[in-house]
Formats: C-alpha cells, structure tokens, sequence
C-alpha cells in the first residue's frame, strides 16, 4: 500500500548557466545561446562572459593608452561590437541608453588610465564587458518571449580587495543570495547576470581573474543550492586530450570530479581548476557542451561514474619552470627540505610539483601569470638559495599528464607509458602520489608529438 500527499510539491530543477565570450560574440551567438536557455524550463540563472574579443579590448585601454588616436579607435571598435547587436534587435531603443552609458563609463575611465592606472580601475573599467553583454543578452531572450530579468551580480558575489584576483567571501555570497537572489527564483522569470565580477564589502568593484566566469557560476550554483552547473562554451565537452594535438582525441560523456580536477589542473583548458570546488562541496553535476552545436551532447562532471577506466585522458601544460637545488649536505641530513620551503614561502613562490633523490630536489612552479608566461625565481630568492645549495633553473618545458584511475594500482601502467615513448626524454617523472594522475617534462619541441604518440598507443 502507498500514499501520496496531495499537498506535497516536489520542486524543479534548478539549473545555473553560464555562457562564455565566444556564445555570446555577436547577435547570432547570442541568439543561439538565448534558444537553449528559452528551451530548458529549470534553467533560471544565467551568467554570461563579455563579448568575444571586449575584455582584450578594456585591459588595453585599463593599461592607459597614452595616444589619443590609439584610444580612441579601441573605443570605436567596442562601440562596433555592441552596436551591431544592437542593430539586430527588434526594440533597441529598450537597451541603447544603457549601453551607451556604459560605453560613455568606458572612455572615461579610460582617459582616468593614462595618468593613474591602478589594479583597482583596472577592474572597473574591465567589468564593463558583462555588464554591456548582459543588457543585450536580457532583450534578446525577452524578444523571443521569455521572461528574462537583468540582475547586478556584484550585489551577492561578495569578495576581498585584490583587484584582478579577488577570493570570493562564501558565506557572504550565501546570505546575499539568500536575501536578494532566491526571492526571485520563485517567479516565472529568468535572472541574466554577470560572470568573472563582484564587490568588496565597500561595494568597489572586483573581479576573480581570468577564467573567473565559470568559478563565479559555480559559485552562484553553491549559493542557491541548484541541482546542475551548465557552462556552455566553443567545442563540446571534454575530450580524451585537445583535439589540435591528436585529431583522433574521443569525446568523454561522462566523468568523474577527481578526474576532472586533474585535467584541469594539468593544462585542458576547457574547464578552469577553481570551477568544480564549489561544485564538489555541494555535489553538483557540470555539464559542459557547446553553445555552436548543443544536439552534439557534450561532458557530465558528476561525484562517481560507472566503471571509470584505467586510462582516461591527456593534458598538456606548457611553459613550466623546473628548479633544481643540489647539496651534498642533504645526504642524510634533515631540515634541509624545510628550509629550502622557508626561502620560497618568504618570496611568495607556490610549488606545484616535486621529486627527490638523495642529494637533490627538483620542483616546478606554479603558474599565476594570467598572461600564461612561464614563471620566474626572484633574483633575491635565487641568491638566498644559493648560500645553501647550487640553483639550477630550465625553462622551455611542458608538462605531460596522463589521467586516470587507481594508475597506482594497475600493474603495468608505467610501462605502457613509457614504453611508448623511448625516442622522448621524459624529466621529473611524478608517479605514485595520486592515483589519477602518471606526469612528466618534456622539451617544448618535443611535446606534441609526445602527446600524440601516447594518445595513439592508450586510447586508439
């Protein structure tokens, strides 16, 4: 016998989406990215990235463009971009004064650039490219007979004040969803909002750094407790490696966070490390297809799938600085390791990777370049270090990782791997420590075709 409660209503689905530059470049990506959100009743959050190419555009100008004439044509072509989207609504006149306020925000700014830059106006200026998108985006889904409502993320996406790489406040993003957010997800509307931007508790605008569009979802997502993540971008899903490096790279239709994690953190450029955070402390599915071609399907990121294999997927991350320190005095010794993390941790220097022999340490930094440049020892730490061993530093190397599952555990792992690649010189070989990931060096010349030929013997 069973029972049903009449009055008991289970909820829909909740579903934040996000949308990056290139499905909201123009008025027809526009247009085919307001289609699917108009198509999928539980999506009711969207975050969308500026116009392709616009961020590229306003850091130029953030950086002060001494040349009145260089100014003002980087002026004229953001004034191109949303003008022409612009053109192709059906009721402009609903948007055009606010964006042409805001595009009149721009050159002021911009003329307050040439003498007195900062990271703080830097990100104002910066933080007008979704608030721009935002406004088109909003009319189109509303001319398409949707209910779309145009929201100020920075309200609720509260952070500290370092500009350019603000760290997001939780527990503050929390409440101000709570409070202003939720309230309007009972109503049978859409809120359009902005990625990548928020505020510090003065209300100064911030923004979380580049890739920031799909940490700031995730964190939306976090905040209202929605039942997925879509992020919605150029290709569709995560694939076995980057289809550039090795043309027979397989679409992935499933995959775990963990596996996840490590591709993004080891260089697939698809997915940015910080987005499934969130996402894992409330187990959130992702979901990362294509905007260009949405009847392709794409990637689930969910907590466990079915059966993962052994192998899953190759990433490739360039431009890494190995440092190696040598000293006889680290045979049998102690304390030797402990300083040398002294001396970094004092210069501010994160270490990413790390092998040991008995009389010498090798290590790659972490890259926080947001330009991607391979990063750098200090003059001052490279000295420091030098009192205590002798400093080796290399450049021009990519790191290769393999990911998978228990790669620990399955016997003859390593030596499928690196079988395979005996006319290569892998460096700094990683294995053991995790059981998701088998990575090492390569020489930048030799990387592609170490990553093709590996994809060639694992996955073909």
């Amino acid at each position: 016998m069973s029972f049903v409660d009449n009055n008991f209503t289970v909820p829909p689905p909740l579903t934040v989406a996000k949308f990056g530059g290139t499905s909201v470049a123009d008025h027809a990506a526009m247009s085919r990215s307001a289609s699917i959100i108009k198509e999928n009743p539980s999506a009711k959050v969207v975050l969308i990235s500026a116009c392709s190419g616009v961020t590229n555009l306003l850091v130029e100008l953030a950086n002060g463009i001494a040349d009145s004439e260089q100014r003002s044509q980087r002026l004229q072509q953001l004034q191109t971009i949303h003008q022409n989207i612009l053109s192709q609504l059906s009721n402009p006149e609903t948007v055009s004064g606010d964006i042409q306020r805001l595009l009149n925000d721009v050159a002021a700014l911009a003329t307050q650039a040439v003498h007195n830059p900062s990271a703080q106006l830097t990100d104002q200026l910066v933080s007008h490219g979704e608030l721009l998108s935002t406004y088109l985006f909003a009319q189109i889904l509303n001319e398409m007979g949707a209910r779309a409502l145009r929201f100020d993320i920075r309200s609720v996406m509260k952070t500290d004040s370092q500009f350019g790489k603000a760290i997001p406040d939780t527990d503050a993003i929390r409440q101000q969803a709570e409070s202003q957010l939720n309230p309007l997800l009972t109503n049978d509307q859409i809120i359009v909002s902005q990625g990548f931007i928020g505020s510090a508790d003065n209300g100064t605008t911030t923004t979380l750094g580049r890739g920031g569009s799909d940490y700031s979802a995730a964190l939306i997502a976090e905040a209202i407790q929605a039942d997925n993540l879509e992020i919605w971008t150029d290709v569709p899903g995560m694939y076995s490696t980057d289809p550039r490096l090795a043309a027979t790279a397989q679409p992935i239709k499933e995959i775990s966070f963990c596996e996840a994690s490590e591709m993004a953190n080891f260089g697939a450029k698809i997915l940015h490390p910080s987005t499934l955070v969130p996402a894992i402390r409330q187990q959130i599915p992702v979901f990362i297809g294509s905007s260009k071609a949405p009847e392709q399907g794409g990637t689930w990121i969910r907590e466990h799938v079915e059966q993962p294999p052994k192998f899953r997927a190759l990433a490739l991350r360039c431009n890494q600085t190995m440092v190696t320190l040598t000293s006889l005095n680290m045979f049998h010794a102690y304390g030797f390791l402990a300083e040398v993390f002294r001396i970094l941790a004092k210069y501010k220097i994160s270490i990413d990777l790390i092998t040991t022999s008995e009389v010498s340490v090798s290590l790659t930094l972490d890259q926080t370049d947001t330009g991607g440049g391979a990063p750098t020892l200090p003059v001052a730490a490279i000295e420091e270090l030098n009192q205590l061993c002798r400093v080796d530093v290399e450049q021009d190397l990519c790191l290769v990782a393999l990911i998978g599952n228990k790669l620990g555990e399955a016997p003859g792992a390593a030596t499928q791997v690196f079988g395979t690649l005996e006319q290569y010189s892998p460096r700094m070989i990683c294995f053991g420590a995790s059981t998701h990931n088998l990575c090492f060096l390569v020489k930048t010349n030799e990387s592609r075709e170490a990553v093709k030929t590996l994809h060639h013997a694992l996955f073909e």
